[in-house]
């Protein structure tokens, strides 16, 4: 299989929120994470929309996000 990636992803292990509609969040752990986007482990894809704001805990940085795909327990975003 080809990386089509464009810029390499770190491993991390970082507790975030998934935060839309401003109706509080979903809680997330980031898997890794590039310049371009992250992959998130959730309990559940379901319900969770195609574009939201990352909400990242330790430093309360936010980036908004579209969905590239879904798996049964993870999610691929890019960054917008």
């Amino acid at each position: 299989m080809t990386e089509q990636r464009k810029s390499p992803r770190y491993r991390v292990f970082k507790k975030a929120t998934i935060a839309f509609n401003r109706a509080g969040g979903i809680d997330c752990m980031v898997r890794n994470i590039s310049d371009g986007g992250a992959c998130l482990d959730v309990a559940s894809p379901l319900g969770i929309p195609s574009d939201f704001d990352l909400l990242f805990t330790s430093d309360h940085a936010v980036r908004p996000c579209h969905v590239v795909w879904r798996t049964e327990r993870r999610i691929g975003v890019a960054f917008h």
